[in-house]
């Protein structure tokens, strides 16, 4: 696995060595930063199921300003970290040990707000309606933030949830990518 664009450019993530996560496949990550933008100006990211921290890092690498990577499971968090002090850019990232609804908690009692938000949960473990909806009723998102999804090929996601549009919805094997705009 490694970095596809930008300042840290072919540079080689570590993942877990056990099956305990599903990173995202380069050629996913690449056509996926194809459709949202190849580059960003100073977003801020949140990437709430972070598994390796890949896709934070990854967008960070392209121009955003700052990520926060959500990780529960601790030999994970770890990774992210080993991951995150490889950019030699450790400032620009937020590493947190929690569930993604905790944390969706706190960032919004720190009155955080994301333009980026990558939700890529366990496949047999989907909470993605939850978590979108909880993104919109704490206030995490900026007017036009992107939600990215990752699912199984064969979840299908509605069209709209909340204040959020569905905006593209592309398959690559067995993963399906959903992205959403705010449309608040």
């Amino acid at each position: 696995m490694r970095v596809i664009s930008g300042n840290y450019r072919k540079l080689t993530l570590k993942s877990l060595s056990k099956n305990t996560t599903r990173p995202t496949t380069d050629k996913v990550k690449e056509a996926l930063f194809n459709i949202i933008g190849p580059y960003f100006a100073g977003e801020r990211v949140l990437d709430l199921y972070s598994g390796s921290g890949a896709l934070a890092i990854e967008a960070v690498s392209r121009g955003a300003k700052c990520a926060v990577c959500v990780e529960k499971y601790y030999p994970a968090l770890k990774v992210i970290q080993e991951n995150i002090h490889l950019t030699q850019e450790e400032q620009k990232f937020v590493a947190i040990k929690q569930t993604a609804q905790k944390a969706l908690l706190q960032l919004a009692q720190n009155n955080q707000r994301f333009d980026l938000v990558f939700l890529d949960p366990p496949y047999a473990k989907q909470t993605i309606l939850q978590d979108i909806k909880q993104l919109v009723s704490l206030n995490l998102l900026t007017k036009s933030s992107l939600v990215v999804c990752e699912t199984d090929a064969n979840v299908d996601l509605p069209e709209q949830i909340k204040t959020l549009q569905q905006i593209r919805r592309q398959i690559y094997g067995g993963t399906k990518i959903t992205i959403y705009r705010n449309e608040a």
